[in-house]
């Protein structure tokens, strides 16, 4: 049995198990399998090519409620993720409709010809898109179901190129001061620094506005090499895994002392969460 900081393992998993310690579903979320028509679907509309790192029998549709920018309830959100990462993607979105946090809308990148820019565009909330990193040639981290951007709106992608700083979406540019904490300002909604944690507290450990170059504020995905694991698994294997993952990172979190803040808990939990 290993244990970790004190906790055994198997008791751990236990508990995420059976969600004991933890706010339970609300029952608006719902995961189901990929079926045949909409494995097709995604294929027709370049969101999964012929030669994906993972294939629609390791996929799952996680269907969720949210509320917009303007206060109304919405049944139609749809997020399609790995499948050893739906259930805590459900509780994401579960967590950020208990928030109120607001959700412009969250569409399938089929309704986009699994065009990036297009989705961002219109403030679209998205996982799964079987592409390449933006400017390389790499897997993206959505092209394995475990990333997700949020609000690309107010969370938007940033390049720089030496003093030229350029947003994606255009939009976005409005966003470039992320404080939410000025005088004489009105405070702005759905940002993401206000759920860094409920991301990180369900395996989604990195978050874009960590980074440098480029800075992706809407971005949060594990880690590459955790990904690239998990692709190699079986599905119960890959469950297993990130359900450790996940548990390492609560129990830090839960037990931490002074001086031990979420990025130690981070790097404790996945010391591989410095690879995009």
């Amino acid at each position: 049995m290993v244990h970790v900081g004190g906790l055994s393992l198997a008791i751990g998993l236990a508990i995420i198990a059976s969600g004991r310690g933890q706010a339970p579903l609300t029952g608006d979320n719902r995961i189901v399998p990929i079926a045949t028509a909409a494995c097709n679907a995604m294929k027709a509309h370049q969101v999964l090519g012929p030669r994906p790192p993972v294939g629609c029998d390791r996929l799952a549709l996680v269907k969720f409620s949210y509320f917009d920018f303007g206060g109304a309830q919405h049944a139609d959100g749809e997020v399609v993720v790995m499948d050893a990462a739906a259930k805590y993607v459900g509780q994401i979105f579960d967590s950020l409709s208990r928030l109120h946090f607001p959700i412009a809308k969250a569409r399938l990148m089929e309704r986009y010809d699994g065009n990036d820019d297009a989705s961002m565009a219109d403030n679209n909330t998205s996982a799964f898109n079987d592409r390449e990193i933006t400017g390389g040639d790499l897997p993206s981290l959505h092209a394995y179901g475990l990333a997700i951007d949020l609000n690309p709106v107010q969370n938007p992608f940033v390049t720089r190129d030496q003093a030229t700083f350029t947003f994606n979406p255009p939009t976005g540019a409005d966003y470039a001061n992320r404080l939410n904490d000025r005088p004489w300002k009105a405070p702005r909604a759905g940002m993401a620094e206000a759920v860094i944690g409920v991301f990180a507290q369900n395996g989604f450990l990195i978050w874009g506005g960590y980074w440098d170059s480029p800075i992706d504020y809407q971005h949060f995905q594990v880690s590459r090499q955790f990904a690239e694991q998990l692709a190699m698994k079986t599905p119960t294997e890959a469950q297993t895994a990130f359900d450790a993952l996940v548990m390492r990172y609560r129990h830090c979190i839960s037990t931490r002392t002074p001086g031990h803040d979420r990025t130690s808990c981070i790097v404790a939990s996945d010391p591989t969460t410095g690879q995009r």
